[in-house]
């Protein structure tokens, strides 16, 4: 059985890869999925990340993985073969496979380059199904560019990354964005029978995870310019006690290659419901999660802005210990 909340004692994780990331060409799907408030796309820069980034990048997961096996957990990789071309990355697993129970589910990805993107972590799931995808131009509303309020995706077909969902055992919460429409809640739902609650308003680029964590049954960390008051969020998740996120410290990106907000130092994976870890400069948010009885791991991790994701979005927790 998979993993089916955030914060039981994690005992097996895949961690991805930095080596061999790119920003793929941008056709329809990209462009407007991962840069919508983009104004001038000629400054958007494709192919190869330069490699002291993805080097850097490795190192940094190198230093995880230990940290990872010197807490008891089995670390498994996407594969290593040279000889089968990266698409987009394999740095963040969490993208692409939800996992709870007895699923694992290779989502319906709306950039069309990440299609297949699951496969490098396909041997590590042997019971993997892969949802149905749909990539025609339909799918895709141009009237989102500059407009936050106008998301990237319609309704004809559903689409999501798995990053746009956080579990709570039989309660999801999925993060209506420009990387997950309702259609996508609705056909998780209905494929699992799980409870898919729905947060919409708040965020539109794109995933969940710089938004809301979950720390323990009961208790989560907000971002405070998505999340102004619980109201906002679904049943059952307004009563929960919460940790509202201090200003994060910048670390910056490498030259123009801007991929997140500074809110992805919020990003933290739990290894246990007293143990987490997080980008080693974040230390207001350490000392706050510190108040609620969390120890915090502070590890390096100098490109989640310009790769695009923190030690949550870098890990898919396959087992935890109930």
């Amino acid at each position: 059985m998979y993993a089916t909340n955030e914060w039981d004692k994690l005992t097996e994780v895949i961690v991805g890869r930095a080596r061999g990331a790119r920003v793929p060409d941008l056709d329809l799907s990209m462009r407007l999925v991962n840069y919508a408030d983009v104004s001038d796309e000629t400054t958007i820069k494709t192919g190869e990340y330069p490699e002291i980034v993805t080097q850097q990048a490795d190192e940094d997961l190198e230093k995880f993985v230990g940290f990872l096996q010197g807490e008891d957990v089995k670390v498994l990789r996407p594969h290593n073969n040279p000889s089968i071309p990266v698409t987009y990355y394999d740095y963040c697993p969490r993208d692409i496979v939800f996992l709870h129970g007895k699923h694992a589910i290779a989502t319906p990805q709306p950039i069309r380059a990440r299609a297949y993107n699951y496969q490098a972590i396909a041997h590590h799931l042997p019971d993997i199904v892969e949802a149905p995808r749909y990539y025609a131009d339909d799918l895709y509303n141009t009237a989102c560019l500059g407009d936050p309020d106008t998301l990237a995706l319609t309704e004809v077909a559903p689409a999501f990354d798995a990053a746009n969902c956080i579990r709570a055992n039989d309660d999801i919460l999925y993060l209506v964005s420009n990387s997950g429409n309702v259609a996508g809640a609705n056909w998780l739902r209905e494929h699992t029978g799980l409870n898919v609650h729905l947060l919409e308003g708040v965020y539109s680029y794109m995933h969940i995870d710089s938004t809301v964590a979950f720390l323990r049954e009961g208790l989560m960390l907000l971002n405070p310019t998505r999340i102004k008051d619980v109201s906002v969020l679904p049943e059952p998740f307004r009563s929960w006690d919460y940790i509202m996120c201090p200003e994060p410290i910048d670390i910056g990106y490498h030259g123009d290659y801007n991929n997140a907000s500074v809110w992805i130092n919020m990003n933290m994976l739990s290894i246990s419901p007293t143990l987490v870890a997080l980008e080693e400069n974040q230390t207001p948010l350490a000392d706050e999660l510190a108040k609620w009885g969390i120890d915090v791991a502070l590890l390096p991790t100098r490109h989640q802005r310009t790769l695009g994701g923190g030690f949550h979005c870098v890990t898919a927790d396959t087992r935890r210990a109930s």
